[in-house]
């Protein structure tokens, strides 16, 4: 079993301004919990039992969120709501789950930021999951467990989460280029932000990843690529062209990614788990679009 993991919330979110510059991103509501607090349940209920956020020293709230001190539930324990109702990570069941900080002090992209948590983790095969994308149902470990069995199965050095998308978005992406045609594919090659003439599927990264420690050694040979920063997907691609064995995992129907990075992206989360999967606020919604349709 794989039981430890990395959430990257080092982002700046600038496509959320002025909101992030006092909220980070990976805190916002999601329904009645913030987005990271479902990737972190998501994760947990995977059999993940060390996590490790990688993260700015901007971003000082997101250990508040699990409440490392003590000090929120003791503030609540004359409360007339009980501890349970409250949702609160320290009140749940994953709440001795140890939890380290990785400081990404300057932002070099995504793979630095992964590259920062290379002395924080086991030298054992680790999760990966971006703090700004949700997979939808929320809290569910289906995707994830599919990932570690396809990892374990294959003796895999990466396994990689796609999600097919529209023509016009496999610019924003990085892009399979599976092996054959399946839900459970080899990877022959993975193209960062193709252009959709360019792109060699429509199958774009889904934010969640198993990887080998070795992917840390692939990431300090990596150059600066796309933007000038160090890139995951460069490692990866170095990977499988020295021989590495990569897989991708499409996830399964009825699930989805979903982004947190924008207004958009953060309306669609927020609506998704609160109009259809919340009964009293979905009851509440209703309400009001009756009174204002």
């Amino acid at each position: 079993m794989i039981d430890q993991a990395l959430i990257v919330v080092a982002g700046l979110g600038t496509r959320l301004l002025p909101l992030s510059a006092a909220i980070p991103k990976e805190l916002l509501p999601v329904g009645r919990k913030p987005g990271l607090q479902w990737i972190a349940e998501e994760l947990c209920q995977a059999g993940v039992r060390q996590l490790v956020l990688v993260t700015s020293p901007r971003k000082n709230q997101i250990a508040a969120l699990f409440d490392t001190d003590g000090s929120l539930r003791n503030a609540l324990a004359g409360s007339k709501t009980p501890l349970a109702a409250t949702g609160l990570w320290s009140a749940g069941p994953y709440a001795e789950t140890p939890i380290r900080i990785a400081w990404q002090h300057e932002q070099h992209g995504l793979g630095h930021a992964v590259l920062c948590a290379a002395d924080s983790v086991r030298p054992d095969p680790f999760i990966l999951a971006l703090g700004d994308t949700v997979i939808h149902p929320l809290g569910s470990a289906r995707l994830m467990r599919e990932m570690t069995e396809v990892f374990e199965a294959n003796t895999a050095d990466a396994v990689i989460a796609f999600q097919a998308v529209d023509s016009s978005a496999v610019s924003r992406y990085g892009i399979a280029d599976p092996d054959r045609d399946d839900r459970v594919f080899g990877l022959r090659d993975l193209i960062e932000k193709p252009s959709a003439a360019a792109a060699p599927s429509r199958l774009a990264v889904a934010a969640r990843y198993v990887f080998q420690p070795t992917i840390f050694d692939f990431l300090r040979r990596t150059e600066p690529g796309y933007g000038g920063e160090i890139q995951l997907t460069d490692a990866i691609r170095l990977m499988i062209r020295e021989g590495g064995r990569v897989m991708g995992v499409v996830l399964p129907r009825g699930e989805k990614r979903i982004d947190l990075g924008s207004y958009d992206d953060f309306a669609d989360a927020f609506i998704e788990q609160a109009f259809r999967d919340d009964p009293q606020l979905r009851a509440r919604w209703r309400e009001e679009l009756e009174r204002n349709p």
